[in-house]
């Protein structure tokens, strides 16, 4: 059975309030779990009007069986800063964080509704630049391996912020070498894939989405479209180095919030 409007309120009640105390909880009372990937959505929105944050951006890849990868990333948690201030730890018993390295696509014109299709023509007249971002990863479950897919959905997809980096210096590609650096550790590297292949591929599919449920993309908003090497765990408190093997290089810093 689908989730009533009471239940989808109360599972978005419930995240919300664990984003703003930055404290993960268990899984939501069987009452009011998500178990179809529309229920999941639906409660994402609830959460979106609950906190009444702006949207600075959105996570997204094409759905595949099962699985439905869309999330808003709040503006609050969107950071440019060389020290980046992380409210929400993903590992609470290791001094690190979890990032994904990614790409993000900004927009310099709206993609507002509209009855019609966008074609991909129209959304890369769109695009305003690309950039090298890290995806900040933590989830409001303090379990959550092994949830089912709707639960991850409605809370975002563990989507906790965002770190945007430098604009990049060459059109980007799917694959490259990407190294990092930790302090004085040693340089750790790895090929670097876009998991679609073709990084641009989910926000095509993201535009079209959110057109036909009634939102639309915003100018200035920031759109992620996969993980080029997985998630990684780096340390807070000590320098951080980055090299998108020519694309863009940049140092940032994570501190505990």
């Amino acid at each position: 059975m689908p989730l009533t409007p009471e239940q989808i309120t109360q599972a978005a009640t419930e995240l919300a309030a664990r984003r703003n105390s930055a404290k993960p909880g268990p899984r939501l009372p069987e009452s009011c779990r998500p178990l179809e990937l529309e229920d999941a959505w639906q409660v994402q929105l609830a959460v979106m009007r609950s906190l009444g944050q702006a949207v600075g951006g959105w996570k997204a890849s094409p759905p595949s069986p099962g699985k439905l990868v869309v999330a808003p990333i709040y503006q609050p948690a969107i950071s440019r800063a060389a020290v980046c201030s992380v409210a929400f730890p993903a590992d609470r018993d290791l001094d690190g964080v979890k990032v994904e390295p990614e790409l993000a696509f900004v927009l310099a014109k709206d993609l507002p509704v509209r009855e019609q299709p966008y074609t991909e023509a129209e959304i890369n007249a769109a695009v305003g630049c690309v950039h090298a971002a890290l995806e900040i990863c933590a989830s409001r479950y303090a379990d959550p391996m092994g949830l089912p897919f709707p639960e991850m959905l409605a809370d975002g997809l563990v989507n906790n912020g965002l770190w945007l980096g430098p604009e990049l210096a060459a059109p980007e590609a799917a694959a490259f070498e990407l190294r990092w650096q930790a302090g004085d550790q040693p340089t750790q590297s790895a090929e670097a894939r876009h998991p679609n292949g073709h990084p641009r591929a989910p926000l095509y599919w993201l535009a079209n989405f959110l057109r036909e449920r009634g939102l639309g993309l915003k100018t200035g908003q920031a759109v992620i479209t996969g993980s080029y090497a997985g998630v990684l765990t780096v340390p807070t408190g000590q320098p951080l180095k980055f090299d998108y093997a020519g694309l863009a290089g940049f140092e940032v810093e994570f501190r505990r919030g």
